[in-house]
Protein backbone atom coordinates (compact mmCIF):
# COMPACT_ATOMS: atom_id res chain seq x y z
CA UNK A 1 0.00 0.00 0.00
CA UNK A 2 1.49 3.28 -0.90
CA UNK A 3 0.67 6.11 1.60
CA UNK A 4 2.05 9.60 1.02
CA UNK A 5 3.20 11.09 4.12
CA UNK A 6 3.63 15.50 3.94
CA UNK A 7 6.95 17.02 4.32
CA UNK A 8 5.48 18.99 7.49
CA UNK A 9 5.44 16.98 9.96
CA UNK A 10 7.84 13.96 11.11
CA UNK A 11 5.93 10.82 11.26
CA UNK A 12 6.90 7.73 12.14
CA UNK A 13 4.78 4.89 10.44
CA UNK A 14 6.76 1.54 11.45
CA UNK A 15 5.62 -1.11 11.82
CA UNK A 16 3.36 -1.52 8.70
CA UNK A 17 3.52 -4.60 6.30
CA UNK A 18 0.24 -5.74 4.60
CA UNK A 19 -1.24 -8.92 4.99
CA UNK A 20 0.13 -11.49 3.03
CA UNK A 21 -1.37 -12.11 -1.10
CA UNK A 22 -2.19 -15.12 -2.07
CA UNK A 23 1.35 -16.15 -3.39
CA UNK A 24 3.69 -14.21 -1.41
CA UNK A 25 4.67 -13.59 1.77
CA UNK A 26 3.52 -10.02 3.41
CA UNK A 27 4.14 -6.79 1.25
CA UNK A 28 5.94 -3.75 3.18
CA UNK A 29 3.93 -0.24 2.70
CA UNK A 30 5.76 2.19 0.84
CA UNK A 31 5.53 5.51 2.63
CA UNK A 32 6.49 8.26 0.18
CA UNK A 33 7.39 12.06 1.70
CA UNK A 34 5.36 14.94 -0.57
CA UNK A 35 5.75 18.41 -0.72
CA UNK A 36 2.40 19.72 0.76
CA UNK A 37 2.82 23.23 -1.14
CA UNK A 38 3.67 21.33 -4.68
CA UNK A 39 1.43 19.37 -6.86
CA UNK A 40 2.02 15.37 -6.48
CA UNK A 41 4.50 13.73 -8.92
CA UNK A 42 3.03 12.39 -11.64
CA UNK A 43 4.54 8.53 -10.08
CA UNK A 44 3.08 8.56 -6.54
CA UNK A 45 -0.96 9.26 -8.32
CA UNK A 46 -1.73 5.63 -7.83
CA UNK A 47 -1.18 6.53 -3.97
CA UNK A 48 -4.49 4.61 -1.53
CA UNK A 49 -3.37 6.75 1.28
CA UNK A 50 -2.69 10.19 1.92
CA UNK A 51 -1.81 12.19 5.31
CA UNK A 52 -2.46 15.98 5.11
CA UNK A 53 -1.12 18.68 7.80
CA UNK A 54 -0.19 22.03 6.48
CA UNK A 55 -1.26 21.58 2.98
CA UNK A 56 -1.71 24.55 0.23
CA UNK A 57 -5.49 24.60 -1.10
CA UNK A 58 -3.51 23.68 -4.69
CA UNK A 59 -2.34 20.90 -3.07
CA UNK A 60 -5.22 19.04 -1.96
CA UNK A 61 -7.35 20.03 -5.14
CA UNK A 62 -4.72 18.53 -6.86
CA UNK A 63 -4.81 15.54 -4.80
CA UNK A 64 -8.34 14.87 -4.80
CA UNK A 65 -8.32 15.45 -9.21
CA UNK A 66 -5.47 12.88 -9.30
CA UNK A 67 -5.41 10.12 -7.03
CA UNK A 68 -7.65 8.21 -8.47
CA UNK A 69 -7.17 5.02 -6.34
CA UNK A 70 -7.40 6.52 -3.54
CA UNK A 71 -9.13 4.87 -0.33
CA UNK A 72 -8.59 7.21 3.04
CA UNK A 73 -6.95 10.63 3.83
CA UNK A 74 -6.50 11.70 6.90
CA UNK A 75 -5.83 14.91 8.10
CA UNK A 76 -4.26 15.81 10.76
CA UNK A 77 -5.71 18.73 11.78
CA UNK A 78 -9.15 18.40 14.06
CA UNK A 79 -10.94 21.19 11.31
CA UNK A 80 -11.25 18.95 8.03
CA UNK A 81 -13.19 22.15 6.49
CA UNK A 82 -9.70 22.38 4.43
CA UNK A 83 -10.13 18.37 2.95
CA UNK A 84 -14.01 18.84 2.48
CA UNK A 85 -13.45 21.67 0.26
CA UNK A 86 -11.07 20.11 -1.37
CA UNK A 87 -13.31 17.74 -3.34
CA UNK A 88 -12.19 14.40 -3.30
CA UNK A 89 -14.29 11.33 -4.54
CA UNK A 90 -17.50 10.15 -2.48
CA UNK A 91 -16.00 6.93 -2.13
CA UNK A 92 -12.90 8.05 0.00
CA UNK A 93 -13.35 8.08 3.48
CA UNK A 94 -11.79 11.28 5.25
CA UNK A 95 -10.66 10.69 8.92
CA UNK A 96 -9.22 14.36 11.26
CA UNK A 97 -7.10 14.98 13.94
CA UNK A 98 -9.59 15.29 16.90
CA UNK A 99 -7.46 14.76 20.22
CA UNK A 100 -4.48 15.36 18.78
CA UNK A 101 -4.62 19.37 19.59
CA UNK A 102 -6.62 19.13 23.19
CA UNK A 103 -3.94 20.14 24.83
CA UNK A 104 -1.89 22.94 22.91
CA UNK A 105 -5.28 24.65 21.93
CA UNK A 106 -6.52 24.26 25.45
CA UNK A 107 -3.15 26.17 26.99
CA UNK A 108 -3.56 28.83 24.05
CA UNK A 109 -7.05 29.94 24.67
CA UNK A 110 -6.16 30.14 28.37
CA UNK A 111 -3.48 32.22 27.60
CA UNK A 112 -5.51 34.69 25.45
CA UNK A 113 -7.84 34.80 27.98
CA UNK A 114 -5.40 35.50 30.90
CA UNK A 115 -4.03 38.38 28.41
CA UNK A 116 -7.50 39.53 28.00
CA UNK A 117 -8.75 39.81 31.71
CA UNK A 118 -5.07 40.54 32.88
CA UNK A 119 -5.05 43.67 30.00
CA UNK A 120 -2.06 42.15 28.78
CA UNK A 121 -2.55 44.42 25.28
CA UNK A 122 -3.10 47.44 27.58
CA UNK A 123 0.04 46.91 29.56
CA UNK A 124 1.88 46.09 26.89
CA UNK A 125 0.93 49.13 24.51
CA UNK A 126 2.53 51.10 27.86
CA UNK A 127 5.50 49.52 28.12
CA UNK A 128 6.33 50.20 24.20
CA UNK A 129 5.78 54.08 25.30
CA UNK A 130 7.51 53.83 28.37
CA UNK A 131 4.63 54.49 30.48
CA UNK A 132 4.17 52.69 34.19
CA UNK A 133 1.15 51.02 35.32
CA UNK A 134 -1.06 53.42 32.37
CA UNK A 135 -4.61 53.28 33.26
CA UNK A 136 -4.60 50.50 35.48
CA UNK A 137 -4.45 50.75 39.30
CA UNK A 138 -7.98 53.34 39.16
CA UNK A 139 -9.56 50.39 37.64
CA UNK A 140 -8.68 47.54 39.56
CA UNK A 141 -9.46 49.02 42.74
CA UNK A 142 -12.75 50.03 41.48
CA UNK A 143 -15.14 47.67 43.67
CA UNK A 144 -17.43 48.18 40.25
CA UNK A 145 -15.09 46.86 38.05
CA UNK A 146 -11.99 45.00 40.03
CA UNK A 147 -13.67 41.40 39.62
CA UNK A 148 -13.41 41.74 36.03
CA UNK A 149 -9.47 41.67 36.55
CA UNK A 150 -9.36 38.13 37.42
CA UNK A 151 -11.10 34.67 36.35
CA UNK A 152 -12.14 33.62 40.31
CA UNK A 153 -15.31 33.49 40.17
CA UNK A 154 -15.54 34.50 36.72
CA UNK A 155 -18.63 33.02 34.64
CA UNK A 156 -16.90 31.00 31.44
CA UNK A 157 -18.89 29.95 28.77
CA UNK A 158 -17.19 27.37 26.48
CA UNK A 159 -19.08 27.22 22.96
CA UNK A 160 -18.53 23.92 21.22
CA UNK A 161 -18.35 21.05 24.54
CA UNK A 162 -15.91 18.50 22.56
CA UNK A 163 -13.00 17.10 23.68
CA UNK A 164 -10.83 20.14 23.64
CA UNK A 165 -12.86 21.84 26.15
CA UNK A 166 -12.53 18.71 28.22
CA UNK A 167 -9.14 19.52 28.50
CA UNK A 168 -9.58 23.58 28.90
CA UNK A 169 -12.60 23.53 31.59
CA UNK A 170 -11.01 22.23 34.25
CA UNK A 171 -8.40 24.99 33.87
CA UNK A 172 -10.37 27.52 33.99
CA UNK A 173 -12.10 26.03 37.32
CA UNK A 174 -8.60 24.93 38.54
CA UNK A 175 -8.74 29.35 38.96
CA UNK A 176 -11.95 30.02 40.50
CA UNK A 177 -14.14 30.18 37.26
CA UNK A 178 -17.71 28.82 37.06
CA UNK A 179 -17.44 27.04 33.51
CA UNK A 180 -20.50 26.09 31.68
CA UNK A 181 -20.69 24.28 28.23
CA UNK A 182 -23.01 24.20 25.24
CA UNK A 183 -23.27 21.98 23.24
CA UNK A 184 -25.80 20.20 20.42
CA UNK A 185 -27.34 18.32 23.78
CA UNK A 186 -28.13 19.14 27.43
CA UNK A 187 -26.77 17.26 30.56
CA UNK A 188 -23.15 17.23 32.48
CA UNK A 189 -19.78 16.45 30.49
CA UNK A 190 -16.58 15.91 32.43
CA UNK A 191 -18.26 17.54 35.60
CA UNK A 192 -19.53 20.44 33.89
CA UNK A 193 -22.97 21.78 33.23
CA UNK A 194 -23.74 21.83 29.43
CA UNK A 195 -26.91 23.55 27.78
CA UNK A 196 -27.84 23.65 24.13
CA UNK A 197 -28.02 26.76 22.12
CA UNK A 198 -31.64 27.23 23.09
CA UNK A 199 -30.41 28.59 25.90
CA UNK A 200 -27.40 30.47 24.91
CA UNK A 201 -29.42 34.01 25.39
CA UNK A 202 -29.83 33.24 28.98
CA UNK A 203 -25.97 31.98 29.70
CA UNK A 204 -24.40 34.95 27.68
CA UNK A 205 -26.19 37.23 29.47
CA UNK A 206 -24.15 36.58 32.55
CA UNK A 207 -20.67 35.89 30.71
CA UNK A 208 -17.72 37.32 31.60
CA UNK A 209 -15.49 35.26 29.06
CA UNK A 210 -17.10 33.21 26.08
CA UNK A 211 -14.83 31.29 24.52
CA UNK A 212 -15.60 29.81 21.02
CA UNK A 213 -14.50 26.49 19.60
CA UNK A 214 -17.07 25.94 17.22
CA UNK A 215 -16.35 24.07 13.64
CA UNK A 216 -16.80 25.72 10.26
CA UNK A 217 -19.55 24.28 8.82
CA UNK A 218 -22.99 26.06 7.63
CA UNK A 219 -24.63 25.71 10.64
CA UNK A 220 -21.72 28.15 12.38
CA UNK A 221 -21.71 30.85 10.05
CA UNK A 222 -21.08 34.31 11.69
CA UNK A 223 -22.76 32.57 14.93
CA UNK A 224 -21.46 35.10 16.63
CA UNK A 225 -23.10 37.76 15.77
CA UNK A 226 -24.61 41.13 16.32
CA UNK A 227 -27.21 39.81 18.48
CA UNK A 228 -25.07 37.53 20.03
CA UNK A 229 -22.43 40.03 21.07
CA UNK A 230 -24.97 42.31 22.46
CA UNK A 231 -26.22 39.48 24.68
CA UNK A 232 -23.12 39.85 26.53
CA UNK A 233 -22.38 42.14 29.33
CA UNK A 234 -20.05 45.07 28.02
CA UNK A 235 -17.29 44.16 30.26
CA UNK A 236 -17.32 40.05 28.46
CA UNK A 237 -14.03 39.15 26.91
CA UNK A 238 -14.86 37.08 23.15
CA UNK A 239 -11.67 34.23 22.83
CA UNK A 240 -11.96 32.18 19.50
CA UNK A 241 -9.72 29.40 19.20
CA UNK A 242 -12.59 27.53 16.81
CA UNK A 243 -12.69 29.03 13.56
CA UNK A 244 -13.25 32.47 11.57
CA UNK A 245 -16.23 31.95 9.61
CA UNK A 246 -18.34 31.45 12.44
CA UNK A 247 -17.56 35.79 13.57
CA UNK A 248 -19.00 38.24 12.07
CA UNK A 249 -15.91 40.31 11.99
CA UNK A 250 -17.72 43.41 11.13
CA UNK A 251 -20.26 43.49 13.86
CA UNK A 252 -17.30 42.45 16.26
CA UNK A 253 -15.18 45.67 15.38
CA UNK A 254 -18.45 48.00 15.31
CA UNK A 255 -18.76 46.23 19.07
CA UNK A 256 -15.18 46.59 19.88
CA UNK A 257 -15.06 50.51 18.56
CA UNK A 258 -18.21 51.29 20.42
CA UNK A 259 -17.28 49.80 23.92
CA UNK A 260 -20.24 47.13 23.69
CA UNK A 261 -17.44 44.57 24.50
CA UNK A 262 -14.24 44.28 26.35
CA UNK A 263 -12.38 42.75 24.68
CA UNK A 264 -11.55 40.02 21.50
CA UNK A 265 -8.57 37.57 21.09
CA UNK A 266 -8.76 35.41 18.43
CA UNK A 267 -5.86 32.98 17.49
CA UNK A 268 -8.36 32.18 13.67
CA UNK A 269 -9.95 35.12 11.82
CA UNK A 270 -12.09 34.27 8.53
CA UNK A 271 -9.48 35.18 5.88
CA UNK A 272 -6.17 33.54 6.88
CA UNK A 273 -3.52 35.49 6.93
CA UNK A 274 -5.55 38.42 8.01
CA UNK A 275 -5.18 41.30 5.34
CA UNK A 276 -3.42 43.85 6.07
CA UNK A 277 -6.07 46.55 6.05
CA UNK A 278 -8.39 44.58 7.99
CA UNK A 279 -10.57 46.65 10.34
CA UNK A 280 -9.37 43.93 13.08
CA UNK A 281 -6.17 45.08 13.18
CA UNK A 282 -6.97 48.44 14.97
CA UNK A 283 -9.97 47.39 16.55
CA UNK A 284 -9.24 48.81 20.43
CA UNK A 285 -8.98 45.87 22.95
CA UNK A 286 -7.92 42.96 20.07
CA UNK A 287 -5.56 40.71 20.42
CA UNK A 288 -4.69 38.71 17.73
CA UNK A 289 -2.40 35.32 17.05
CA UNK A 290 -2.02 33.89 13.76
CA UNK A 291 -3.65 30.64 13.89
CA UNK A 292 -0.93 29.13 16.59
CA UNK A 293 -3.05 27.55 19.16
CA UNK A 294 -2.55 24.42 17.52
CA UNK A 295 -0.21 23.06 15.69
CA UNK A 296 1.96 20.85 17.49
CA UNK A 297 -0.38 17.44 16.83
CA UNK A 298 0.65 15.76 20.09
CA UNK A 299 0.28 11.83 19.79
CA UNK A 300 -0.19 11.62 14.97
CA UNK A 301 2.16 8.91 14.20
CA UNK A 302 0.34 6.67 17.03
CA UNK A 303 -3.14 7.62 15.24
CA UNK A 304 -1.99 7.18 11.68
CA UNK A 305 -0.56 3.55 12.57
CA UNK A 306 -3.98 2.76 14.85
CA UNK A 307 -6.19 3.90 11.56
CA UNK A 308 -3.60 1.76 8.78
CA UNK A 309 -3.96 -1.36 11.19
CA UNK A 310 -7.97 -0.82 10.95
CA UNK A 311 -7.97 -0.11 7.07
CA UNK A 312 -6.15 -3.52 6.29
CA UNK A 313 -8.53 -5.36 9.08
CA UNK A 314 -11.25 -3.77 7.64
CA UNK A 315 -12.32 -2.48 10.90
CA UNK A 316 -13.96 1.39 11.46
CA UNK A 317 -11.22 4.44 11.29
CA UNK A 318 -10.66 6.40 14.06
CA UNK A 319 -12.15 10.09 13.63
CA UNK A 320 -14.41 9.47 10.54
CA UNK A 321 -15.89 12.61 9.50
CA UNK A 322 -16.81 11.94 6.00
CA UNK A 323 -17.88 7.99 4.94
CA UNK A 324 -16.38 6.55 1.50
Amino acid sequence: MKILVPHTIALDLTPGAAPAGRDGPPRPDEVVLYDASAPLPAEHRDAEVLVAWANSRENLADAATHLSRLRWVQTLAAGPDAILAAGFAPEVVVTNGRSLHDGPVAEHALALTLAAVRDLDRLGAAQREHCWDALMPDLQADPATSRHFTLHGARVTIWGFGSIAARLAPLYAALGAHVTGVASSAGERHGFPVVTDADLPRVLATTDVLVSLLPAVPATRHAFDAARIDALPDHAVFVNVGRGATVDEEALVVALREGRLGCAALDVTETEPLPSDSPLWDAPRTIITPHVAGGRPQGASELVRENLANLRAGRPLRNVVLRG
